[in-house]
């Protein structure tokens, strides 16, 4: 397999995926000599930041195998100093040409953030409660949002569509990354990297890119 660009790379995400789809993985690259081969050293085609989510087990939902995805991954695939770093060492020293930043509907970690928002929820614990705040952003935008289509109308936050909140915490997971790091930045603008923000379709276990930024030309339908 090879893969060298953006573009090659993110073909090869979606074929994966659409064989997952399908109901026909191939499970590739799990044997033990693809685990031997391994033993030395690791040269992943992608990068794939996620939701922790059980249901979002990325080889699987990408039909890959032992060494082709880094992975990183925690509740509501929340931006942190240790997520940026771990992303920054997928760009910088194992030279991966792809970024996928994941979502997924029916998220447990936006449910919560959308139910803080009602002053009758009991306060979460307070690591659980850090992780939620990043999410509050976009929940704020669906509700003003709201409040603009219908004028008047006192939208509660804690009634936001859970949808969009999730699909504008992609967005701004996206956004935070290229703010906080520089090196991904440089590497985006040489053309060398891209990321794309998809959303995972839990039932039919599709993955929907959302935001794509640099380089990738979409697989022909």
């Amino acid at each position: 397999m090879s893969v060298t660009t953006p573009t090659s790379a993110w073909a090869e995400m979606v074929r994966g995926n659409e064989r997952f789809v399908l109901g026909h993985p191939r499970h590739p690259r799990q044997d033990v000599d693809r685990r031997h081969e391994l033993a030395t050293g690791q040269n992943p085609h992608a990068a794939l930041f996620g939701c922790a989510d059980s249901r979002l087990a990325a080889e699987i939902i990408f039909d890959k195998g032992l060494g082709d995805l880094f992975v990183v991954r925690n509740a509501g695939q929340v931006m942190s100093e240790s997520v940026v770093g771990s992303l920054e060492y997928a760009v910088g020293v194992l030279n991966v040409p792809l970024i996928v930043v994941l979502g997924h509907d029916a998220c447990g970690a936006v449910a919560a953030a959308i139910a803080s928002q009602d002053p009758e929820t009991p306060p979460l614990p307070p690591h659980i409660a850090h992780l939620v705040d990043k999410i509050v952003p976009a929940i704020t935008q669906v509700a003003e949002e709201a409040e603009a289509e219908h004028p008047g109308s006192g939208v509660n936050p804690a009634s936001a569509d859970p949808q969009k909140v999730g699909k504008y915490h992609l967005r701004d997971t996206v956004a935070e990354l290229l703010e906080t790091s520089e090196m991904i930045t440089e590497a985006i603008a040489e053309g060398r990297l891209a990321i794309v923000g998809a959303n995972y379709r839990l039932a039919e276990g599709q993955v929907v890119p959302d935001i794509i930024v640099g380089a990738v030309d979409q697989p022909a339908a």
